[in-house]
């Protein structure tokens, strides 16, 4: 993992954990319900050399957990084989990424006829399409907004204060702040 340039920037940590476009991947398989690595290999096409290190690389990073799983029985997912073999569960923070992958499924989408889309979000129950947004849990309001910013938090280092010093320099209008105090 490289290392972001300003080290407390959230933005360049997310990037970074994330890594390469196949995390998304087998994050989206593992949503989907996805547990063993033989499902994620014939889904993916991946070699399976290849993908013990994709996933171990996500169970180092907290997205994915490796459950042992050499019980009979273990095997109610369809897998075909009551021999050892380990389940991957998404932990929490593996889960806290579907947002963003739905919000950039729906963003390419937003470029593309309805009829181009190669995968829609809907609701499951009514199969309607649906619009993905980024609300404040708090007010319900929409912040891809003009009306909510980016400013250091109470923790921000020295280089991300002056950062913002020159973006908040820039602003108009009531938007200028620091919830750093």
């Amino acid at each position: 993992m490289m290392a972001p340039r300003i080290p407390d920037c959230p933005l360049a940590h997310a990037v970074a954990r994330i890594g390469e476009w196949w995390t998304l991947e087998l994050l989206h398989d593992a949503w989907e319900g996805h547990t063993h690595a033989a499902h994620f290999a014939e889904s993916l096409r991946t070699p399976r050399d290849v993908l013990a290190e994709r996933l171990a690389t996500l169970v180092a990073g907290g997205l994915l957990r490796r459950v042992p799983c050499a019980a009979p029985g273990c095997d109610e997912d369809g897998t075909g084989a009551d021999v050892p073999h380990d389940r991957y569960l998404l932990t929490d923070r593996g889960r806290g990424l579907r947002p963003l992958l739905l919000a950039m499924a729906a963003w390419v989408n937003q470029d593309l006829a309805p009829e181009e889309r190669g995968l829609v979000l809907v609701d499951a129950a009514t199969r309607q399409e649906a619009e993905p947004v980024l609300v404040d849990r708090r007010t319900g309001r929409r912040v891809d907004t003009a009306a909510y910013v980016l400013v250091p938090g109470p923790a921000a280092s020295r280089e991300m204060r002056a950062r913002y010093e020159v973006i908040d320099s820039r602003r108009e209008g009531p938007l200028r702040g620091d919830a750093g105090g």
